[in-house]
């Protein structure tokens, strides 16, 4: 099943006029030359989302001596299908971007040599799911949400949603738009949410309601964010006509950190209740050639260094529990106090069925 890329709040920022900075290193697609056992080049293999500050990265160097190659990969669902092609003669040493959602498929895979991160226990218990065998360290978090655009709802003097349950209510009909579940990330986690919250005989019955409710379903986030919903500057530019589209709880901070000049409001707000967790992890690929760079890159994205550089880099939520957040996030984000979740067990078992039916209420 394909999937978008995983964080598309950094695809916000390119479709504001915004540059995304790379890694160290290439990112064609091959591994450089000089990596191997006793190489001082460590190769990060990730999705195409991924992305740190330079100067973040050359502090890993002049602390470590490692000099940290990405190789991006496109999108998670695409990045982990390449590595479990290359199971045991990895294209890099370490692997970021695994989420609770492919989760159980790269670790049935065996992808990932055990290795336990020095700094874990700075690490929010709520995200070690692999806590007994520590194959994967957890490194960020993300909420997929609802969004709405704010001008539309005072303007019409109506109260946005809040909630799953919200959604169904005649006054919202014509008004949300969501990716499809088959071929987005954020439309496979909104799927998640309801099946969660409505439970697994219950989340058909919700998405028959919701088609009624007019609901309109299209490929991916890039068209329903940019595209569809009236609230985004890219929205804006293509006046949409829909106010609700399935995003992330980060696009409020990103909508202010790129507007020229920057508003003292975000212009989009977030329906808390709305929210699915999506947890994102990295491993020590099995067969890595540099396994102790592996190690220390590893140890590193977890330090206070990198989780504080994350947020206005990828746009995701530091797990180590003394990472500050940085005031844009704080101000303008929103705080999801108790976002949807499913074991990553169970999606792995019943994904691809919930995708089909889905598929057959709302597409077909």
């Amino acid at each position: 099943m394909k999937t978008t890329t995983k964080y598309a709040a950094t695809a916000l920022a390119a479709a504001l006029g915004v540059s995304a900075l790379a890694g160290c290193g290439g990112s064609d697609g091959k591994a450089s030359d000089g990596t191997g056992a006793g190489s001082k080049t460590v190769t990060l293999v990730s999705h195409d989302s991924f992305n740190a500050s330079d100067a973040v990265l050359k502090a890993f160097t002049k602390e470590t001596g490692y000099k940290v190659k990405v190789l991006k990969s496109g999108d998670a669902g695409a990045a982990l299908n390449q590595e479990i092609l290359t199971k045991g003669s990895p294209r890099g040493d370490v692997f970021f971007g695994a989420d609770n959602t492919l989760l159980s498929r790269a670790l049935d895979n065996g992808l990932f040599t055990p290795y336990e991160a020095k700094g874990l226990d700075r690490v929010a218990a709520d995200t070690q799911l692999d806590e007994e065998k520590h194959r994967v360290t957890p490194i960020d978090t993300g909420d997929i949400c609802v969004n709405y655009d704010k001008k539309y709802f005072a303007d019409k003097k109506l109260d946005p949603p809040k909630t799953f349950d919200d959604l169904l209510k005649p006054e919202y009909k014509n008004l949300l738009v969501t990716e499809n579940a088959a071929t987005s990330s954020p439309g496979l986690g909104f799927l998640l949410g309801t099946v969660a919250t409505q439970g697994e005989t219950g989340y058909q019955d919700y998405w028959k309601k919701l088609k009624s409710n007019g609901v309109k379903v299209v490929d991916g986030w890039e068209q329903a964010y940019n595209e569809e919903f009236s609230g985004s500057a890219g929205g804006k530019k293509a006046k949409a006509e829909r106010p609700l589209v399935v995003s992330y709880a980060s696009s409020p901070p990103v909508e202010v950190l790129y507007a020229d000049p920057q508003p003292t409001e975000a212009p989009t707000g977030v329906a808390t209740g709305t929210c699915f967790r999506q947890i994102e992890f990295a491993g020590l690929l099995d067969g890595a050639k540099n396994e102790a760079g592996g190690k220390a890159l590893l140890d590193f994205l977890i330090s206070k260094q990198f989780q504080e550089d994350m947020p206005l880099n990828m746009f995701v939520n530091p797990v180590v529990k003394d990472a500050k957040l940085p005031e844009l996030f704080t101000k303008f984000g929103a705080t999801v106090d108790k976002p949807a979740t499913v074991a990553p067990e169970k999606i792995a078992k019943n994904r691809e069925q919930w995708v089909q039916s889905w598929s057959s209420l709302v597409v077909k």
